[in-house]
């Protein structure tokens, strides 16, 4: 009788072609949005290859997507490597590369979601090559989860079911093979002022709700110079919390008095700031400046806030990081799943081998001098969380 030669995930390349030639965009806007569970398919029989217990999360009203759980091992604890497994939209006009092709060039691979972050999913499987489950002191769990560059749906659900995963867990978005442990929150905020409509020949006519988003406006930066002041970490590069005006549009024609203005805005809440008071604070400041004008306003979020994620120094996943890569554990600007991890138990960190610096760009790319060191230190994290009791 033939020996069985033994499961395994096919090689690293070959699962890095196959992810980055399924594409799986996920938006806010439903004529781009695309369902994930196509790449969640080969991510699954390789995990299952690999002797994983795998498992199909569900996402509470959306049909279309999933979250994969894939555990090798069993008892308490464990490390958890996640991953999204969407990427933003792409026009691949202003590519030079193909973005559902994997391509060697020049020491680099191109293609969507090699450095953001598809690429870290195969990184992952490979890491954990030729693990034995029944020596292990821990489990090993590979996550990959849905719509991250959108409403972060699959990793909110993990948080609202509630069910413990690992004690330690990395998340490998791009951050130049160098440990995360902290990051600002996102918030996208939509202001909006009613005025009255009219002629443009008598401004008694109507209500000028353009004018009336200059004082918002006003309001706004001298609320972000105060903020500015009276918030710092020195953690991150930029130490205060941010505002970005970023789109404004009011009004319809050049004769007419202004009836409607929106204007959107960014906030980059540093930790410890609760999005729900900065909110509180930005509807005070527009009502001020609205009110006394007889416009009536509305402050909605654009989509549900990313709070702020803040691993403390002393955590053993972050001084493991440091350990292995041989940089000091840092903050930075762009938002992760890491808050909803943490709402789970785990203590997190952040830690990928691409460039946030080539992320959602076109000819996006993932250099491949980053590969072993990222392996090794995968397989530095699974020996010090899963092999070592």
């Amino acid at each position: 009788m033939p020996a069985i030669p033994p499961r395994e995930a096919p090689a690293l390349m070959e699962m890095l072609r196959t992810l980055i030639a399924t594409s799986s965009v996920s938006s806010v806007k439903p004529d781009w949005d695309q369902s994930n569970r196509p790449v969640l398919e080969p991510l699954a029989d390789w995990l299952a290859a690999a002797g994983f217990r795998v498992e199909w999360l569900d996402i509470p009203g959306h049909p279309d997507k999933a979250n994969l759980l894939g555990t090798l091992g069993s008892g308490p604890g464990g490390l958890v490597l996640a991953g999204h497994s969407d990427t933003v939209p792409y026009d691949a006009a202003l590519w030079q590369h193909d973005p559902l092709k994997l391509t060697e060039d020049g020491g680099r691979l191109y293609g969507l979601g090699s450095a953001d972050m598809k690429s870290f999913l195969g990184l992952a499987i490979d890491a954990a090559r030729g693990l034995d489950a029944t020596k292990l002191e821990h489990p090993l769990m590979i996550l990959a989860t849905a719509d991250e560059e959108s409403a972060m749906h699959g990793a909110r659900a993990l948080a609202a079911a509630g069910r413990p995963l690992g004690r330690y867990a990395v998340i490998g978005e791009p951050t130049g093979l160098r440990p995360v442990r902290a990051h600002k929150g996102v918030m996208g905020e939509s202001i909006k002022l009613v005025g009255r409509s009219g002629h443009a020949s008598d401004p008694s006519l109507g209500n000028n709700a353009i004018e009336g988003m200059h004082a918002v406006l006003t309001a706004l930066l001298a609320w972000r110079d105060e903020l500015k002041q009276e918030h710092r970490d020195p953690a991150f590069r930029i130490a205060w919390p941010t505002l970005n005006c970023g789109h404004i549009h009011g009004g319809d024609n050049f004769n007419r008095i202004c009836g409607q203005c929106e204007l959107h805005i960014d906030i980059r809440p540093l930790p410890g700031q609760a999005p729900e008071t900065l909110r509180a604070a930005l509807r005070r400041r527009v009502a001020e400046a609205a009110e006394p004008r007889g416009l009536q306003w509305q402050v909605e979020p654009l989509f549900p806030s990313i709070p702020p994620a803040d691993t403390p120094a002393t955590a053993a996943i972050v001084r493991a990081g440091e350990q292995l890569t041989g940089h000091a554990a840092e903050a930075v600007s762009f938002g992760t799943e890491a808050p909803y991890f943490s709402a789970l138990g785990m203590e997190t960190m952040v830690l990928g081998p691409g460039d946030v610096a080539q992320a959602h760009q076109p000819d996006e790319y993932l250099a491949i001098e980053r590969i072993e060191p990222m392996l090794g230190m995968l397989r530095g994290l699974i020996r010090r969380f899963c092999l070592e009791a």
